[in-house]
């Protein structure tokens, strides 16, 4: 299978979140997605879209990369931006860790991306910046053989 990739820009209003995961789901579609795998992959977008809305600009509107590749019956997804950045990846991503629980946000946005998708990082700086890496693997039609 060919490879194929998508980059889309766009600016961290929650309007744009629908947007952001219907895009990937329907780029993925070549990979023959179950209806799981396609409710995975848009919710696990939404949620590093979220983030991108809510945290990294605070209550500026900015800029949002989203990129995704098919690759080897891979999906992989890049979703960065360009704002505050974490100071503490490996408590930012612990279950129910939030920074503004006064927001009455859950904490479980990195949670959910790294339990529906196969393979997920963060990567961050302090007044830097966001990028979150996630992967979906699907069968080949050899493997489905």
């Amino acid at each position: 299978m060919a490879n194929n990739y998508l980059k889309l820009q766009f600016l961290s209003l929650p309007r744009n979140q629908a947007f952001a995961r219907d895009a990937v789901a329907a780029f993925c579609l070549e990979l023959n997605p179950s209806l799981s795998d396609l409710s995975d992959i848009k919710t696990a977008v939404s949620e590093a879209v979220t983030n991108c809305t809510v945290h990294a600009y605070k209550k500026e509107a900015g800029t949002v990369t989203l990129e995704c590749e098919i690759e080897d019956g891979q999906l992989h997804i890049t979703v960065s931006d360009e704002g505050g950045g974490i100071a503490d990846i490996e408590q930012a991503i612990q279950p129910f860790y939030t920074s503004l629980p006064s927001a009455e946000r859950s904490g479980m946005g990195f949670t959910i991306m790294q339990t529906f998708m196969d393979e997920f990082k963060v990567n961050s700086k302090v007044g830097g910046g966001t990028t979150v890496f996630m992967t979906k693997s699907f069968k080949t039609e050899v493997e489905n053989a």
